[in-house]
Parts: structure tokens; sequence; C-alpha cells
């Protein structure tokens, strides 16, 4: 099983938060750093079984509403892995 750790800590910027999700997730350098990228990538450039993402506590609330996008496109991931009978996909949220 493979498990990514995204830590958000410090983060300030939506480039930031974006720079730290192509170098954990392991993107190639062509990633638009922009949430359409994030999925697009996600459902097919990504081999882990969990994301866990930590680091969210202080972020401001502009990230905290792409932290929620976040959340959203991994539930699209979790649905898209078991409608195609994939391995399960999870992620959990923590600070």
């Amino acid at each position: 099983m493979k498990k990514i750790t995204l830590d958000l800590t410090g983060c300030e910027t939506l480039y930031d938060v974006h720079s730290r999700i192509q170098k954990v997730f392991d993107f190639p350098d062509w990633y638009g750093k922009n949430l359409d990228a994030f999925y697009d990538l996600l459902r097919t450039e990504c081999d882990a079984d969990i994301v866990l993402i930590i680091g969210t506590k202080d972020l401001s609330d502009e990230l905290k509403e792409e932290l929620n996008s976040l959340r959203f496109i991994m539930e699209k991931k979790a649905e898209f892995n078991k409608s195609l009978g994939f391995n399960e996909f999870k992620y959990e949220i923590k600070d």
C-alpha cells in the first residue's frame, strides 16, 4: 500500500500548495498547478492508495477553500477507482 503525505504547513499562496502537490505526488514539470490539472493527474498519474494531508490548521481562508476543493477532488478519485474496480483510494485530512 502506497501512502503520500502532503504537508501544507507554512503554505501562504495557491502556488505554494500546488508546488507541494507537484513535489509529493511526483507530477511532471508540465503540471498546470491548478485544480483541473490536479484532478487529471490524480486520476492518471497517482499510484497512491492513501493520501494524508497535514498542516492545515493555520491556512488562510482562501487556502482553506482550496483544501475543500482538494477534498472534493479526492472523493471523486475514490468514486472513480471504485466504479472501475481499481484499488481502493482513501484520503484523510489531519491537523
